[in-house]
């Protein structure tokens, strides 16, 4: 796609349309092209600081149960974040042509643009190779905070590489410098200073119905408030531009990982800070995978990557079932798991099914909302949102725009002869027990 296709993407164009608050007015990609396609302009454009908010979520296992998690995220202001969008298409395009000249197009699967696959669709060629190859060595890996230990040099080097420059231009490099030494104000700090509460509902209605989260008067008299990454690593989760630049951080280790598993007649493939590494037992031996093992304690030694070793497990594959062996490379790899676990998918060496965590979550949401319903029953203002409940919790909203069961559906066709989906009696039943047992507080 070439710029000015890309200028009247819908999707595009929609995705611009940020309607959150911020530092400065809202805008779009529209309202501001000829301003962010000027490299002038960028190269010399005053930044917004980032506003930071830690974003917590419930992740769940049959081992530990319930724990919650924290993200941080970062979000630009409206112009930025424009910027940051048409840069991150810009770089993509050299980023897409690179994977074919490298051999690796099918390596990376999150962030991008020109794959238009999803994860069903993935971790089926992955099954099916799986499938060819019934005897197998099988690694599944975490990266340990992805984001937040990229190192800012090496990243430099790989886009100057990728760019086919010795040093980056004055927009690209201030494009580098907004995300590596980036600036932020966090969120709890802005809703204290607009005297709202953001557990409530009604100021968050009312923070993002403001024009601007500060006045300029108000921006200046507590900039104090602002923070900056004085390390050498890190860049912001949430900007339209951190995932591409996450690419083009693998890109070498990308290329390295897949020529030595290839050689061995293998596959590789990454979803972001997770990967998979299959290497049929005919082809190669149980070295390769301590080879493997020492290729990326190198980028570690290197302050590139670290492996995550409660997530990082080494199976065998054979005769239809899943053999944990990660403990004869070392100790700290995880081998409680006895499952091969990728990309939302759960499998034994016969069955595939959702993931554990995965469900467990679809079930805690939906009995989160089914008991804000309730709770408005008991109030005495009947059965407000039950509509949105089923739509978003129930079978009967996925031939609308769709839900989780949208997704089971979809992954049950993949996968005719497994079984996926959830008894909808089943569904129905626990939605209507959980609206009665809490309807009365």
């Amino acid at each position: 796609m070439d710029i000015e296709a890309w200028f009247k993407d819908k999707k595009v164009l929609e995705k611009s349309k940020r309607r959150y608050v911020h530092f400065d007015l809202r805008t779009d990609l529209i309202k501001c092209k000829k301003y962010i396609t000027n490299p002038k302009n960028i190269a010399h454009h005053g930044f917004y600081p980032f506003i930071r908010y830690d974003l917590e979520y419930h992740k769940y296992n049959k081992v530990e149960g319930k724990k919650i998690k924290k993200r941080t995220i970062c979000y630009a202001a409206h112009i930025d974040s424009c910027i940051f969008q048409y840069y991150s298409f810009l770089v993509n395009i050299k980023y897409n042509l690179r994977l074919k000249q490298d051999n690796i197009y099918e390596v990376p699967i999150a962030y991008r643009t020109d794959l238009h696959t999803d994860t069903i669709s993935e971790f089926k060629k992955i099954h099916q190779f799986m499938t060819q190859h019934p005897s197998s060595y099988v690694m599944i890996g975490d990266f340990t905070s992805f984001f937040d230990r990229i190192n800012h040099q090496y990243l430099k080097e790989r886009l100057c590489n990728l760019l086919q420059v010795n040093r980056l231009s004055s927009d690209y490099y201030a494009i580098f410098k907004r995300i590596t030494r980036y600036d932020y104000w966090d969120l709890k700090d802005l809703y204290r200073l607009n005297r709202l509460d953001p557990t409530k509902r009604d100021d968050r209605f009312k923070m993002n119905s403001k024009l601007r989260i500060l006045s300029p008067t108000d921006y200046k008299k507590y900039r104090s408030a602002i923070k900056c990454n004085q390390d050498n690593k890190g860049i912001p989760q949430g900007s339209s531009i951190s995932a591409c630049l996450a690419n083009v951080y693998m890109l070498d280790i990308d290329k390295m990982i897949n020529e030595f598993v290839v050689s061995r007649g293998g596959m590789y493939r990454r979803y972001s800070d997770d990967f998979i590494i299959i290497i049929p037992m005919g082809t190669s031996s149980i070295n390769d995978i301590e080879k493997i093992i020492i290729k990326f304690e190198e980028f570690k030694d290197k302050g590139i990557l670290k492996l995550q070793p409660e997530k990082t497990q080494v199976y065998k594959l054979q005769n239809h079932s899943v053999i944990n062996i990660g403990h004869l490379f070392t100790p700290k790899l995880n081998k409680k798991y006895k499952t091969i676990n990728f990309m939302g998918f759960t499998f034994d060496g016969n069955a595939i099914t959702i993931r554990d965590k995965t469900t467990s979550k679809y079930y805690y949401r939906m009995r989160h909302k089914a008991k804000g319903v309730a709770h408005q029953y008991w109030r005495g203002k009947g059965y407000q949102g039950s509509d949105n409940l089923y739509r978003m919790y129930s079978p009967n909203g996925q031939y609308g725009k769709g839900n989780y069961f949208t997704y089971l559906n979809r992954a049950q066709n993949a996968f005719p002869k497994q079984s996926i989906l959830i008894p909808e009696d089943k569904i129905m039943t626990k939605i209507r027990l959980t609206l009665k047992r809490n309807r009365w507080g």
